[in-house]
């Protein structure tokens, strides 16, 4: 989807095989056609919310890497949409399942989950702003593509609150926001032609691995 932004199609197209694996995984196909056994969508809300604490921590961390106001709105508006609206979402469907938030929050991580968050951490700590966005694309753009096909595709109501989160206009804008920031952050680090940078294929691995981590995360919800 060159929607979000032409950095990141261009990220994207480079890492073709782990994005396809990603996004058409049997994890999102099940949620597709509602074949996915319950207990393991509720295995893996319970790791991604887990994942969220530290995903919303890293989006922190882009205010401190920030450079602009503008850079810095997109970084902040992004940890209240995780941590008012897309957390709350997990708390919700887990408290009608029987888990409290209690439960929820003492959860313990899985060494996929482990390895994903501090990865995307490490990229930032160790980084700037590029070296973040490389590692956070993948999981923003990729929830908001698979939220849209499945929009359309699915054939189950098993699973549709969680498809509309992410199909929602608010998120698609939040992905295009994103996309965006990316955008802007490579021309005025690198320049408009960042693709000639000794930098790009670096940030093309960066998101690359990122999207490898995403898909073994989805494995990982296949087996509570």
């Amino acid at each position: 989807m060159s929607t979000y932004g032409r950095a990141f199609a261009l990220m994207r197209d480079a890492s073709q095989g782990p994005w396809r694996d990603y996004t058409r995984h049997a994890f999102v196909e099940g949620i597709k056609d509602g074949t996915l056994p319950r207990a393991a969508f509720l295995h893996y809300l319970r790791q991604d919310y887990v994942f969220l604490i530290h995903f919303a921590r890293a989006w922190a961390l882009a205010v401190v890497k920030s450079e602009t106001h503008p850079e810095m709105l997109i970084a902040v508006g992004t940890v209240n949409a995780l941590v008012a609206e897309e957390m709350q979402l997990h708390v919700g469907i887990c408290e009608a399942e029987g888990i409290s938030s209690e439960k929820l929050f003492a959860t313990p991580e899985r060494a996929e989950n482990l390895a994903y968050t501090r990865f995307v951490l490490e990229a930032g700590y160790s980084g700037d702003l590029l070296d973040l966005l490389a590692a956070l694309a993948p999981c923003v753009m990729g929830y908001g593509e698979i939220g849209a096909r499945l929009a359309s595709e699915a054939t189950s109501d098993a699973y549709r609150d969680w498809i509309n989160t992410y199909a929602a206009q608010d998120y698609q804008d939040a992905c295009a926001a994103v996309g965006e920031l990316l955008d802007q952050a490579l021309t005025r680090r690198i320049g408009a032609d960042f693709q000639a940078s000794p930098r790009w294929e670096r940030l093309c691995q960066t998101f690359r691995t990122a999207t490898e981590l995403e898909v073994n995360f989805w494995q990982m919800g296949l087996t509570p």
